[in-house]
């Protein structure tokens, strides 16, 4: 009995899958035209209400020479250890302030945080200074006039050799941010997934019997004789 029972349950749940297949085939062309309208209007939003921002990066490399002509392992192993210090250093206030002077920049030191982003792959001694905002040239001006400010002040604090830039910022062609491609894709793919949503909840909530089929799988027989429905009678004939 148990066996027949799960058997029964495989069946409908079987069927239902092939019905809901069969419901998204049958909207297939609307489910096209919610893509659609999501990836438009995504493409909309991204390209007229999102302000553009653009990334500049300045580098620096760590170096502490115990000799003024020869830099050892021990040297190096000293810059790799002072890299994360630097890092942390890099958005001080101080620093921060120094660079909103000098540049006269509309930002408090919290605001041109926040714009500043240091990293330090690991294992290195070389520090990458990324600057965003809205205009290109601004961006480079910060992370070069950040990395400057930053080889003059720091071996101050750190009582240590001043490192060197070795790659200065550029004006960036184009924004890092938004991105229009995958902005699309989500915007088409939310757009669609909330159709077949709807769709999928009407569905389970329409109790009506369509089918022989449907019939037999609800109640257990079949019916004895079906009306097809005629096209082009009303009541009045």
């Amino acid at each position: 009995m148990d066996a027949n029972r799960k058997a029964g349950e495989n069946e409908e749940l079987t069927i239902d899958l092939y019905e809901i297949l069969y419901l998204f085939r049958q909207k297939i062309v609307f489910i096209i035209i919610a893509l659609l309208v999501g990836a438009i209007a995504a493409g909309l939003v991204t390209k007229f209400l999102i302000t553009p921002k653009y990334s500049a990066t300045s580098k620096i490399y760590i170096v502490s020479s115990s000799s003024s002509s020869v830099v050892n392992l021990s040297d190096l192993q000293i810059g790799t250890n002072l890299a994360p210090d630097y890092r942390e250093l890099m958005t001080a206030r101080p620093l921060l302030l120094t660079v909103i002077s000098e540049l006269n920049l509309p930002y408090t030191p919290g605001q041109l945080k926040s714009m500043v982003t240091v990293a330090n792959t690991s294992g290195t001694r070389i520090l990458t200074i990324t600057a965003t905002g809205p205009d290109p040239e601004e961006a480079m001006a910060i992370a070069n006039k950040l990395a400057s400010v930053a080889v003059q002040w720091l071996p101050e604090i750190m009582n240590s050799n001043a490192p060197s830039i070795y790659e200065d910022a550029i004006v960036p062609s184009s924004p890092s941010s938004p991105n229009l491609i995958r902005n699309v894709m989500i915007g088409a793919l939310l757009v669609g997934v909330l159709y077949c949503a709807i769709e999928l909840i009407r569905y389970f909530h329409d109790d009506t019997i369509t089918s022989a089929e449907q019939m037999e799988r609800l109640f257990g027989t079949m019916p004895l004789a079906t009306i097809p429905e005629e096209k082009g009678i009303t009541d009045d004939d």
